[in-house]
């Protein structure tokens, strides 16, 4: 089940999900979609962060890397295994990715630490993620809407729990975030098609009617 928290009078609403439960890829879908752009013609860009020398940090660029290898998916990414965006890199690629795609829709997707009953759950939301925020780095927030995977506990040695963190889970989770995107993104590309094919045959339906 979803558990939805509310952040705080006018702020966003937050849903967490366990990648384990039933139906889990078809509610992080609908709710994926629900918070996706109405209009049209704004670029959507998915910006997958984190490193591959870490595995709780490898859940981004497993995102990426499974989005890249979908020959379907219709929007742009950036960040995978062999591409990552990484605190390093990150200030860099976030202004490229505003000068080629200026307005877009960003969609940041990093891994997380948390409580110990929240270690496995999805968690999506309005608002940027804030990379580095949970080994105490001050990095620039990604995104109009988060998706974000919490991989272990925090608290204690951040980095060695990031570093001791199983890869199975990892990789499940990385599975369930690029399959319920995925879905997400190409029915959205199916109501933009939609949306465009009613613009333009208005004028054609009006001119028939007269």
């Amino acid at each position: 089940m979803f558990l939805k928290r509310k952040l705080g009078l006018g702020k966003s609403v937050q849903y967490k999900m366990h990648h384990e439960e039933k139906e889990a890829s078809l509610q992080i879908t609908e709710h994926i979609l629900s918070m996706l752009p109405e209009t049209i013609r704004q670029p959507i860009v998915i910006v997958c962060i984190g490193t591959d020398r870490s595995t709780g940090d490898a859940l981004g660029p497993l995102v990426g890397a499974k989005l890249q290898n979908k020959d379907t998916f219709p929007f742009f990414v950036y960040g995978t295994l062999d591409d990552p965006v990484h605190a390093v890199n990150l200030e860099e690629k976030l202004k490229w990715i505003n000068t080629e795609h200026p307005g877009a829709f960003i969609i940041g997707i990093d891994a997380c630490l948390g409580r110990l009953n929240h270690v496995g759950m999805v968690s999506i939301g309005d608002g940027p993620v804030k990379p580095g925020a949970g080994v105490n780095k001050q990095l620039p927030p990604v995104g109009d809407m988060h998706i974000t995977g919490i991989v272990n506990v925090s608290g204690f040695m951040e980095y060695f729990v990031l570093q001791n963190t199983r890869l199975s889970i990892v990789m499940k989770m990385a599975d369930l975030i690029a399959d319920s995107l995925h879905m997400a993104c190409l029915r959205k590309k199916i109501q933009q098609k939609n949306m465009l094919h009613k613009t333009e045959s208005r004028p054609a339906d009006i001119y028939k009617i007269q």
